[in-house]
């Protein structure tokens, strides 16, 4: 009897590891470009759970409290999408270069995503500019 109740045990706990999620994004990273000061900072990351089995998105955070992503409220289904929203405050003017880590419950349970850009601020004028217009006014 207990040999039987340890397969059934076996055997169930193999049908449980064969069932996975799987999430794939369709990018992981997002080119803000160069965006200016003020401008719209959100941006979205749209995956698929490619597995068999629900994928959970236990948590998402940010290298940075610059940047404030937002993970899907609840189970994305087998062959569905889902998004991780994230908004970086463009209020800093200087080069985006962040890390928005990803875990859940899938083959690959942790994924980084990053983020990249360039915020300027078009009332500033940067020496250079001024020196070539000086120059170039001679």
């Amino acid at each position: 009897m207990k040999q039987l109740i340890t397969i059934l045990f076996i055997g169930l706990i193999s049908l449980g590891i064969n069932a996975q999620a799987k999430i794939e994004f369709k990018s992981d990273t997002i080119d803000y470009g160069t965006v200016e000061k003020g401008a719209d900072g959100v941006r979205t990351f749209e995956f698929t759970n490619t597995g068999d089995a629900p994928l959970i998105i236990s948590e998402v955070k940010s290298s940075c409290g610059c940047t404030v992503p937002s993970k899907p409220d609840g189970p994305i289904m087998p062959g569905k999408t889902g998004e991780i929203k994230v908004k970086y405050d463009t209020n800093r003017v200087n080069p985006i270069r962040k890390t928005i880590t990803v875990m859940s419950n899938a083959e690959t349970p942790t994924v980084a995503l990053k983020i990249k850009g360039l915020v300027i601020d078009p009332s500033k004028v940067s020496v250079l500019d001024k020196q070539e217009k000086s120059v170039m006014e001679e």
